[in-house]
């Protein structure tokens, strides 16, 4: 076999290895409503150092092959907080960063209720969360708590309300925000706790360990 061949298979094999590698990660969904297509487990798979605290990437792409991207952050914190009536918590500090690579501006809605959550993985253990109003940006990421600043003020005044987010993101741009879980102080150690934030077509869901809750919508805007 002489070079020029040799070289044409080479090609050849690199084409095929290609496609058959993005044909197992992606495709497109019918109609406008987005699905779920793939997760990255980014502490194996990442070489970017902004890249290191996160837990998951989702990838959701639309009719035209256009995609939302979702990544999911690991947690910071295990602090102790003391609300008012004298309930002692540990909490934990996450992020959540939707990336919009399509066409149109998205619109996302979060409604987390004041309802504490019981998690299969972990019996008797009783998790709440709350979304804070900050903005979280990717230069926040070494901070410590992901920079989120003045907590125990922003605890008091609503760890029992419900929590609840809006936002509209535009095309090529993104969007970041924070969620803190608290979980009563009490018992045995529950080990190390992971979120995301995942969507099934145009309905959002938080999940804590195994517990999914639907928490809201995302939506293309006109």
């Amino acid at each position: 076999m002489n070079k020029i061949t040799r070289l044409l298979v080479l090609v050849t094999l690199m084409f095929f290895s290609c496609k058959q590698a993005s044909e197992s990660e992606s495709y497109s969904v019918d109609g406008e409503a987005l699905d779920s297509i793939k997760t990255i487990e980014n502490s194996k798979k990442s070489t970017d150092s902004n890249e290191k605290n996160i837990y998951t990437k989702y990838e959701y792409t639309d009719s035209k092959g256009k995609s939302i991207l979702v990544q999911n952050s690991l947690s910071k914190g295990g602090i102790r907080y003391t609300d008012p009536k004298g309930h002692k918590y540990i909490y934990a500090v996450f992020w959540t960063r939707i990336i919009n690579e399509t066409d149109n501006p998205i619109e996302f809605k979060i409604n987390l209720p004041v309802d504490s959550y019981d998690i299969p993985a972990l019996p008797g253990k009783y998790y709440k969360t709350l979304i804070p109003s900050d903005t979280m940006t990717i230069q926040k990421i070494p901070l410590f708590n992901y920079g989120l600043t003045n907590l125990e003020s922003f605890f008091d005044k609503s760890i029992d309300k419900p929590s609840s987010l809006k936002r509209i993101i535009k095309s090529k741009e993104s969007t970041g925000f924070y969620v803190v879980t608290f979980r009563l102080l009490g018992g045995d150690k529950y080990g190390v706790l992971r979120t995301e934030l995942i969507l099934k077509g145009e309905n959002l869901f938080y999940k804590i360990r195994d517990k999914e809750i639907q928490c809201g919508s995302i939506n293309y805007t006109p």
